[in-house]
């Protein structure tokens, strides 16, 4: 049986992982560019971690400017089993109040300046989406949450806007009228990347504020913003502490198959696949390039 090794982004105000033991960082080269930062390494709760912080150390990148692709080249290089994100988001729901976490379970995806895929031109693949967070990740998260007297929500679809600017009221009133729960700036593409990786992925959305829809909060402040931001980042490193184990060293595959998706995703003929392109997939495609 395989070994678990978690992979933790850090989101806003979360830039490290308390506990870890054997901690350090250590620097992967992507074909794909410069990740957001090193990688912090070490072992938590028996279990091989991996955490980087999406926007660097000192907070350095917008969620705009994030290289996504390398980051999630990154971990599957450095060897992650599985991915779980932690990141801020605003509110458009009454019952979803700043301090609350919501493992989301879907996304719409209204970024438009990112990269959103590893294959391309030379060659083409295309995975399921339909499912975008595994659910064994997603109960882990849910039963750490309890746990740890964390408010929460299970479920619930994520709006991811390209910002860094927040919304105008419009888009905002938008948004709910779709049914979307939450609104955050990171989630997308990340969450496609991972599933291209063949890599589970679960998210934890720390509800800072109500975005702009509410009439008594309609103007969201960065000052407030940060407040709440300080108090979610300490609830987040209890989650992943109580995350950790509950996983366990040895793996228990994904219930969707995600480990498999690459199986039949492959569109571009063996004879016509661009050499460069294919060089550069070495770890998130590697188990099917291996076969030929």
């Amino acid at each position: 049986m395989a070994n678990t090794v978690l992979g933790v982004i850090g989101g806003s105000g979360v830039y490290d992982v308390a506990g870890l033991e054997n901690a350090r960082w250590e620097r992967v080269e992507s074909p794909w560019g410069e990740p957001s930062d090193s990688l912090l390494t070490g072992r938590l709760k028996g279990v091989d971690m991996l955490f980087l912080p999406r926007h660097g150390r000192g907070h350095v990148h917008s969620p705009t400017s994030i290289n996504y692709r390398a980051n999630i080249d990154a971990l599957k290089r450095a060897g992650a089993t599985d991915i779980i994100s932690v990141s801020a988001c605003g509110s458009l729901r009454e019952n979803l109040p700043p301090g609350m976490f919501v493992m989301a379970d879907q996304f719409i995806d209204r970024t438009h300046a990112r990269e959103k895929s590893f294959f391309g031109r030379g060659f083409v693949a295309h995975v399921s989406l339909a499912h975008p967070v595994c659910p064994r990740l997603a109960d882990a998260l849910d039963e750490a949450c309890a746990e740890e007297g964390i408010p929460h929500a299970r479920g619930g679809i994520y709006l991811a806007m390209e910002g860094p600017q927040f919304s105008t009221l419009a888009e905002s009133n938008l948004y709910r009228s779709w049914g979307c729960d939450v609104i955050g700036m990171t989630a997308m593409p990340e969450a496609r990347l991972a599933r291209e990786a063949e890599l589970p992925y679960a998210i934890a959305a720390m509800v800072t504020d109500f975005d702009c829809w509410h009439p008594d909060h309609e103007h969201v402040t960065v000052e407030q913003v940060v407040a709440v931001l300080s108090q979610n980042a300490e609830k987040a490193r209890r989650l992943i502490t109580r995350v950790a184990p509950k996983l366990g060293p040895e793996r228990t595959p994904s219930p969707l198959g995600i480990e498999h998706v690459l199986d039949t995703a492959f569109i571009t003929a063996p004879d016509k696949r661009d050499p460069e392109l294919f060089a550069k997939l070495d770890a998130v495609a590697g188990r099917m390039l291996r076969k030929g």
